[in-house]
């Protein structure tokens, strides 16, 4: 499995445990994690980042899988493109919340990843996002929101960063 782990903490704690755990299908999938791992710096998440395919590493993802829970991860981002068998895989090996990220890419342009996910059985649910970039930022929003149950910290960061986020867009509509 290639590994571009990135671990993101509160500044001056050095390495955090992460409590995110990004897979991506292929190294082409990078932006997506980018943009999942920019939202979850901004919100002060420790994370991981790792390339595993589901069909080309099978093994790889079920240890990962398997292992997430143990190594302190507590939601899983997933991004997989045309077939995007990556999130029901993870889904089947783990009972962490996955959360599905259909990368907008071949001939169908994404709609193939996206029902790929949205009709998994039953018995192994992965919640989807929007394709592509966006949907890596509203995955870590989504993985961020279920941390924030837990953790009124970051629940505050959340409300702070949705406010501002809402003063911003009611500027630029009157501009």
């Amino acid at each position: 499995m290639e590994k571009g782990h990135r671990k993101a903490g509160r500044p001056g704690i050095g390495k955090a445990t992460p409590a995110v755990g990004v897979i991506l299908g292929s190294v082409s999938d990078r932006a997506i994690g980018e943009a999942a791992a920019e939202m979850l710096d901004r919100l002060g998440i420790p994370h991981e980042i790792v390339v595993a395919s589901a069909h080309r590493n099978p093994d790889e993802v079920r240890r990962w899988a398997r292992s997430a829970e143990k190594r302190g991860i507590r939601v899983v981002i997933a991004a997989a493109g045309l077939a995007a068998a990556l999130p029901g895989v993870v889904a089947s090996h783990t009972m962490l919340p996955v959360i599905g990220v259909p990368v907008a890419s071949g001939p169908l342009r994404g709609m193939d990843a996206l029902l790929s996910m949205v009709q998994l059985p039953s018995g192994v649910p992965v919640g989807t996002v929007a394709l592509g970039e966006t949907g890596g930022k509203n995955g870590a929003l989504l993985a961020a929101r279920i941390l924030a149950l837990h953790d009124p910290g970051l629940r505050g960061r959340l409300l702070r960063m949705r406010t501002s986020s809402m003063k911003s867009g009611a500027k630029e509509r009157t501009q």
